[in-house]
């Protein structure tokens, strides 16, 4: 198919489509993966005696962990980004804007003040058939276990971002101009607000307007509002085959080529967070420094990526003194992460004898 960059991109968000915008996503699995390489991994460190988090109370931790990214997700997210999500009410499934994560919106940092409040409950402990608690620790045992087992989550939902056409990165090649090998065109920048009022939509010429008009015409029924004639367009795109291939290539020329910013994110916070981790984990620590690096090394790799990112567009300030405001609660984290990590090492100074957490051998001390 022509294109003017590396690639074109024709995803379908769902995995499954059962109806029109009904069935199941790539954003939902992605979640369900995260959480299911999260699990099995914490059962490894429970079964090899490296965390006081009992093997078989691991489900428990998880039901709690599940809550915590979710909740704290997406109220970080209206809060942060789109606060009129609390007073949007609807007659229809799910009535209420908070609870319309089918059409996206959850915030990475407000996913971490989940897993913190999370930890918190995790680490009062379990209550056994006998009464008895099992499984109390200190909160910061438990965000050091949390730190090791999030990256997998964060590589699978900026992927699914990918995938979802969302999140885009900074244009490299304007409409009709010819891209470099490495960059992507993301025909859903078209449902974006026009960049000169914050969106993503570049402008187009005379010419390529009315091919981009003409084209979504061909797809548009009666009464179709822009939005959903062009989504019929993005439709018969994602179902691929001989039509898909040609709407793509009519559309080709009219769309911009960009940073395939969601891959770099996922890169950065999937893979280099989480070898990083593994490799201060391989030794035992004093309890808190494993999460403090977490916060500090994603807070870094998250304000270097998204400068090849753009802010949201609903935004009215999009960037302040230079920075996004993701990159500027990222800002806060690495602070956030310096300051737990003098205070877990003043901390230590003050125990006897030394306690540690994390190592592959068996394990030694474990702060309660």
């Amino acid at each position: 198919m022509p294109t003017l960059a590396f690639w074109f991109h024709d995803l379908s968000p769902f995995a499954l489509k059962i109806s029109d915008g009904f069935g199941l996503r790539w954003y939902g699995l992605s979640y369900a993966a995260g959480f299911v390489v999260a699990y099995l991994f914490m059962r490894i460190l429970a079964k090899r005696g490296l965390i006081l988090i009992p093997a078989d109370r691991i489900g428990d931790a998880m039901t709690w962990l599940i809550l915590g990214v979710v909740v704290g997700g997406r109220l970080g997210y209206a809060i942060f980004y789109e606060p009129h999500l609390f007073t949007t009410f609807s007659s229809s499934f799910p009535w209420w804007g908070m609870f319309a994560l089918n059409k996206g919106g959850m915030a990475s940092h407000g996913g971490i003040a989940g897993v913190i409040v999370a930890s918190w409950w995790i680490s009062r402990g379990f209550k056994h058939e006998s009464g008895q608690i099992v499984g109390k620790c200190s909160m910061l045992h438990v965000l050091d276990v949390m730190a090791v087992a999030a990256p997998p989550g964060l590589f699978f939902g900026r992927i699914a971002n990918f995938i979802n056409g969302e999140l885009l990165g900074k244009i490299v090649a304007m409409p009709g101009e010819k891209g470099p090998w490495w960059a992507v065109q993301f025909p859903q920048e078209v449902l974006s607000s026009p960049m000169s009022k914050g969106g993503h939509r570049p402008a187009l010429g005379e010419a390529q307007q009315h091919a981009l008009d003409t084209l979504i015409l061909k797809h548009a029924l009666a009464n179709d509002s822009f939005e959903q004639a062009y989504q019929r367009v993005l439709d018969q795109i994602e179902r691929g085959g001989e039509t898909g291939r040609r709407i793509a290539a009519e559309l080709a020329p009219l769309i911009s080529a960009r940073h395939p910013s969601q891959l770099y994110q996922a890169f950065a916070e999937g893979i280099v967070l989480w070898v990083a981790l593994m490799l201060i984990w391989r030794k035992p620590r004093v309890s808190g420094v494993v999460a403090s690096w977490f916060l500090i090394i994603y807070g870094v790799l998250r304000v270097a990526t998204e400068f090849w990112r753009l802010p949201d567009a609903q935004l009215t300030v999009q960037r302040i003194m230079g920075l996004s405001r993701g990159q500027w609660l990222s800002v806060l984290m690495v602070v956030a992460g310096f300051l737990l990590l003098a205070g877990s090492l003043a901390a230590a100074r003050r125990v006897s004898p030394m306690q540690f957490v994390g190592g592959w051998g068996k394990r030694r001390s474990i702060p309660h």
